[in-house]
C-alpha cells in the first residue's frame, strides 16, 4: 500500500500535469491511483481492490499477469526490444501476420502491422482509397456507414463516426463528409426490416460511383452506443458492395478474438470483408497493437498503381514486443476454451442483470457473449455511479446513458455475478 503523502503528492503531480482522455484540464474528477493489477483485479494504491470489469477497455481478455504473456514479454526484451521494420523482419511479427490470417476469414491474406485501433482504420481506409486510385477510378473517395458507429479518434476515422453523437461533432466542417445511413435496426435475434434493407441497398447503389467502401462494426456498434443487430444485415452489405464494386470493411477493433461468442464477429454472417481492423485484444491489453488485413485483390490493385506501394509506415511498426505478446495472446485462445468461457459469462450477465428490467428508468437490458449492457432513459450520473460501482468493489466506466461490461474471459461465476450486481445496484442511483 501505497503510503498516503505519497498518494497524495502523485494525485496533486497528475492533476497538474496529466491530460486524461475525454476529460478538461485539469481535471475535475481525481483518477483512482492504481498500484497493481492480477487476474481481474486492480489493487488501488489505498490498498482496496477492485474487479474489473472493463477488461482495460475492451483489451485485457485473459485478465493481468497472466504467466504466458508475462514470459512472452520478458523472453522476447531478452532478444530484442525493438527494430526497423522498414528493409527488415523478424519472427515474432512473421508468427504473428502468418497466425491472423490462419484464424480470421478466409480469403484475408496480406497483414499491415500498426500502432492502434484507430490507426488500423486510418490504414484501412487508406487502403480503399489507394486501391482506386490506383486501378483508375479517383472519383471513388467517400465512405458510407450506417448511424451509432465509433471507429477512432484520429480525422478520417473520426468521419465514419456517427456525426451527431458524442464530441465527433465538434470537427464538423473540417472532417471528410461521407455518407451515412441510418443505424441497423436493434437486435441481435430481431427479424430483418426490409424497408431497411431496401434503404441501404438503395443508398449504396446511388452512390456506387463514389464510394470506395463501406465500412462498419460488425454484429456490435460499440462506444457508438453498445447496439447488437441482426448479422443479417452484414451478409446483405457483402452482397451489394460486391454487386456495385465497392470494398467492404469490418472494423473488429472490439469485437475481435471472442468477445461475441464468435472469434470474429464475421463469422456470425459467414462472410468475408475486404478489409478487417483488429486490435485492443491482439495483445491481451498488454502493449499498443492492431492490424489491418485485405484480400490479395486489395493487395494486388494498390501494386499496380502508379505508387506501387501503401502509403503509410509508423516508427514502431511490426513492434517485436508486442508481436511476441500478441502472439501469446492469440495463442492462449487456440484450444478453444474461451468459447466456454464467453458462454458461461454470457449466461452469469444474463441472469444477473434480469433484475434491472425492473429498476425505474432503466429502458433496456441486453447481454452478447461477454458483452452485457444496462441502457437508461436518462444520461449516467457519472459521480453518482463511479461512488456506486466503487463501494461494491468493481470497476466500470459508464457512458452516456449506459452502464455495460465487458470482463476478462477468466472472471470467475462470483466475479460476474459481483459485477452484474453492482450494475443492477448502480441503475438505481446513476
Amino acid at each position: 500500500m501505497t503510503p498516503d503523502s505519497t498518494r497524495r503528492e502523485l494525485l496533486d503531480l497528475d492533476t497538474r500535469h496529466v491530460w486524461h482522455p475525454y476529460g478538461p484540464m485539469p481535471a475535475t474528477v481525481p483518477p483512482l491511483l492504481v498500484e497493481e493489477a492480477s487476474g481481474v483485479r486492480l489493487r488501488l494504491a489505498d490498498g482496496s481492490e477492485l474487479v474489473d470489469g472493463m477488461s482495460s477497455w475492451w483489451a485485457a481478455i485473459h485478465g493481468y499477469r497472466h504467466p504466458a504473456l508475462d514470459a512472452a514479454l520478458t523472453g522476447q526484451a531478452a532478444r530484442m526490444s525493438h527494430v526497423m521494420f522498414g528493409g527488415l523482419t523478424h519472427e515474432p511479427a512473421i508468427r504473428l501476420a502468418t497466425t491472423l490470417v490462419d484464424i480470421t476469414p478466409e480469403g484475408l491474406e496480406h497483414v499491415f502491422l500498426c500502432d492502434s485501433g484507430s490507426v488500423s482504420v486510418e490504414v484501412a481506409l487508406k487502403m480503399c482509397l489507394q486501391y482506386w486510385r490506383s486501378t483508375g477510378r479517383e472519383s471513388k473517395r467517400k465512405v458510407l456507414t450506417w448511424r451509432g458507429g465509433y471507429h477512432g479518434d484520429t480525422f478520417h476515422p473520426m468521419s465514419v463516426c456517427d456525426p451527431e453523437g458524442g464530441m465527433h461533432s465538434l470537427w464538423r466542417g473540417v472532417l471528410p463528409e461521407q455518407v451515412f445511413v441510418p443505424a441497423p435496426p436493434a437486435g441481435y435475434d430481431a427479424p430483418v426490416d426490409q424497408s431497411y434493407v431496401d434503404e441501404v441497398v438503395r443508398a449504396v447503389e446511388e452512390h456506387a460511383d463514389e464510394l470506395a467502401a463501406v465500412v462498419v462494426e460488425p454484429v456490435v456498434q460499440g462506444a457508438g452506443g453498445m447496439r447488437f443487430h441482426n448479422p443479417e444485415y452484414l451478409r446483405v452489405l457483402r452482397e451489394v458492395t460486391d454487386r456495385c464494386g465497392v470494398l467492404l470493411v469490418f472494423d473488429e477493433i472490439a469485437t475481435g478474438f471472442g468477445r461475441t461468442g464468435a472469434l470474429f464477429a464475421a463469422e456470425h454472417a459467414g462472410v468475408t470483408p475486404d478489409v478487417l481492423c483488429l486490435g485492443k485484444a491482439l495483445t491481451g491489453g498488454y502493449l499498443t497493437m492492431a492490424a489491418t488485413l485485405c484480400t490479395a485483390s486489395v493487395a494486388d490493385g494498390i501494386s499496380r498503381g502508379e505508387v506501387p506501394v501503401l502509403a503509410h509506415g509508423p516508427t514502431f511498426m511490426g513492434n517485436p514486443l508486442s508481436a511476441a505478446v500478441a502472439s501469446a495472446s492469440v495463442g492462449l485462445l487456440a484450444d478453444g476454451t474461451w468459447r466456454s468461457d464467453v458462454s458461461r459469462i454470457e449466461r452469469g450477465l444474463r441472469d444477473g442483470l434480469a433484475g434491472a428490467t425492473q429498476v425505474p428508468g432503466v429502458v433496456d437490458v441486453r447481454v452478447l457473449g461477454a458483452i452485457g449492457v444496462v441502457q437508461l432513459d436518462h444520461p449516467v450520473d457519472m459521480a453518482a455511479a463511479t461512488a456506486s460501482l466503487t463501494s461494491r468493489g468493481v470497476w466500470l466506466r459508464p457512458f452516456r446513458d449506459l452502464i455495460y461490461t465487458m470482463p476478462p474471459y477468466v472472471s470467475s461465476d462470483a466475479d460476474v455475478a459481483l459485477v452484474a450486481e453492482a450494475m443492477v445496484a448502480t441503475a438505481r442511483v446513476a
